[in-house]
């Protein structure tokens, strides 16, 4: 008996809860799934699977065996990919996670640079607000705004970043003048949607920390809309540097009370990506993570875009 290739079919089923449907992914007859798996149940000496004819159920035994068989099959592949990745030039499908707006803002540019330099390096990418599990959901990178605490990944800070209140000039025109954080009560606020009623944006120089609880104009539970909404002078917004580093050097949105450091949650976040922790990191994975490092890394790991390397600029909107 194939022992890799039974252990590959039980957990297919396991997953599908269907013979017929692992014979199709394998390319085999299902009466040959189904004499595989009572093999593997001979060989082991346990009962795997609960079948009758119109039910198909795993055993608690099962369901212990097809959960440590996920994580050891997966290791298997990742040795075999390693091991390629070693002796052939950067290639593969790179799968990668981001935050919204740094996806969006950041690396658009970079991923086009980074396929010239490595064509055969395809890259997809996904853009969600929450952090994911890497193995299961099968990523290669995630970059994330808080550094990973769980167990089996690495972690590389690519920056820290900081927020800045900033307007449209078509808003500050004829508006009243922002010296001081007790400022902004006179002004439309836009804020990012958060549980609760109070919205506090919270400013400090010099160690000295000031709080201000205002009422939003407008609320959006995503950074994209308050975005295009500051755009269209409809107010302050309080967004990453990341995110607007594009719209302040065109001039189409400018930093107010600069003097302080602004925020509605901690003053110290950064940009980390995450990988899993594995003896060998494949080439495509740090070949890319190095790249998008040069390119956003400033001095004193300070967001800056684009870093090491000039010259990776979106051109200037219309």
């Amino acid at each position: 008996m194939d022992r890799l290739r039974a252990m590959e079919l039980f957990l297919s089923i396991s997953q599908t809860q269907n013979f017929s449907e692992t014979a199709r992914r394998f390319g085999i007859s299902a009466t040959g799934v189904s004499r595989m798996i009572s093999e593997l149940e001979d060989e082991l000496k346990i009962k795997l699977l609960l079948r009758s004819t119109r039910q198909l159920a795993l055993t608690e035994s099962g369901q212990e065996y097809a959960r440590q068989l996920e994580d050891i099959l997966w290791r298997i592949k990742e040795v075999e990919s390693n091991i390629t990745a070693i002796s052939t030039a950067p290639q593969g499908l790179l799968r990668v996670h981001s935050r919204v707006m740094f996806g969006v803002g950041v690396l658009p540019p970079l991923i086009a640079a980074f396929r010239r330099l490595y064509p055969e390096i395809h890259l997809e990418l996904t853009l969600t607000e929450a952090a994911v599990d890497l193995r299961k959901n099968q990523f290669d990178i995630d970059f994330r705004i808080s550094p990973p605490m769980e167990a089996g990944v690495k972690r590389r800070m690519l920056f820290q970043s900081e927020r800045h209140l900033v307007a449209a000039p078509s808003y500050l025109a004829g508006r009243p003048e922002l010296r001081v954080p007790d400022d902004i009560l006179a002004h439309d606020c836009l804020a990012y949607q958060l549980p609760g009623e109070q919205y506090t944006w919270r400013f400090k120089r010099e160690e000295q920390l000031t709080e201000i609880a205002f009422k939003p104009r407008h609320l959006c539970n995503n950074a994209m809309p308050l975005l295009e909404l500051a755009r269209l002078g409809e107010g302050l917004v309080l967004l990453e540097d990341y995110t607007l580093h594009n719209d302040i050097r065109q001039g189409s949105l400018v930093r107010v009370l600069t003097d302080y450091c602004i925020t509605n949650k901690g003053f110290e976040e950064g940009m980390y990506a995450t990988v899993l922790d594995t003896p060998i990191i494949p080439a495509k994975i740090r070949l890319f993570l190095d790249f998008v490092a040069d390119h956003v890394a400033g001095p004193e790991l300070r967001f800056e875009a684009h870093g090491k390397a000039a010259g990776i600029h979106p051109p200037p909107s219309a």
